[in-house]
């Protein structure tokens, strides 16, 4: 019985590199210091616009600290004994988390801006103008940083998210503001708020699925593992397959293991070479084990999960 085992270069490690941590660091100071400015703001302007942005923005600290978290774990923290596969899960955890927060606080905006339009407050519209284009540059410049590693990993996609919902909320910030100081319409402060809850929510949970896909182990969205299977048997020498398994272990590394039994006089080596081109060429999958059984040996009984 021949295994083939072959660990494939971790992408996490590459793309969360030194320069995606040093960016994802600048944003969490930028944004963090600003939400204060935007929480005081918001209190004092009366404003459910600017404390709803100021809600994403905590939401963006918190995220981005558990991104920041996350890929240190999973750079400096290596695999064990009980920890083989590392920590790389984490990233795929912050992802859910932060999907999670942003759903809370876009649910609550949108709450409290319905009980609003019924008794709209007086909000002081020039305040609220100042602080909100302050924070639409402060959130173009986040949104620069991080536009680059979002297609790298669910964890940094996460805080682009964040940043793009920040972002654009913040412009609808500086709307109301606008059509309060034009026209007084005292109902633009909580239907914009209403807006940007609306925009967020399902970015939210597209987030969230994501993640919760990698954490039941599904199989990636581009793999048909049923195709997968039938063209694993048609390759020469292989009698059967089964104990199929493909799953993403996190962003950018999926992972399979699969069993091949030989057909009578079939090369194990040939098999086992082609078994892994096919899944590296067509699936991209780096990370596999392939146990190779010989005919003889009858196979295994294939398990019951």
């Amino acid at each position: 019985m021949a295994d083939g085992h072959d660990h494939g270069s971790a992408a996490l490690a590459q793309h969360a590199g030194a320069a995606y941590k040093r960016r994802l660091l600048a944003v969490f100071c930028l944004i963090g210091g600003f939400f204060l400015v935007e929480l005081v703001g918001g209190v004092l302007t009366n404003s459910l616009a600017l404390l709803s942005d100021a809600g994403h923005m905590f939401t963006d600290v918190l995220g981005i600290g558990m991104a920041l978290a996350a890929i240190q774990a999973a750079g400096t923290l290596r695999a064990a004994p009980q920890r083989s596969f590392g920590l790389y899960r984490l990233e795929i955890l912050a992802a859910l988390a932060n999907a999670v927060l942003l759903t809370g606080v876009s649910g609550y905006v949108i709450y409290e801006s319905i009980r609003r339009l019924n008794e709209p407050p007086e909000v002081l519209a020039l305040p609220m103008l100042i602080i909100g284009t302050l924070g639409l540059l402060v959130n173009v410049v986040a949104f620069w940083l991080l536009r680059g590693g979002k297609d790298a990993s669910l964890n940094i996609e996460g805080a682009y998210l964040e940043v793009l919902a920040d972002l654009v909320a913040s412009v609808g910030v500086v709307i109301a503001a606008g059509v309060l100081l034009l026209t007084g319409f005292t109902r633009a402060d909580p239907i914009f708020a209403i807006a940007i809850g609306v925009f967020i929510l399902p970015r939210a949970w597209k987030l969230g699925t994501k993640a919760l896909r990698v954490l039941i182990q599904a199989a990636p969205a581009g793999v048909d593992v049923a195709g997968l299977n039938t063209e694993l048997a048609e390759l020469d020498g292989i009698a059967e397959v089964h104990d199929l398994h493909v799953w993403t272990l996190t962003s950018g590394m999926d992972v399979a293991s699969v069993h091949v039994r030989l057909q009578p006089g079939a090369d194990s080596h040939r098999t086992l070479d082609e078994t892994r081109q096919l899944l590296r060429t067509r699936y991209g999958i780096e990370h596999l084990t392939v146990q190779v059984e010989p005919d003889e040996d009858g196979g295994c009984e294939e398990t019951g999960w």
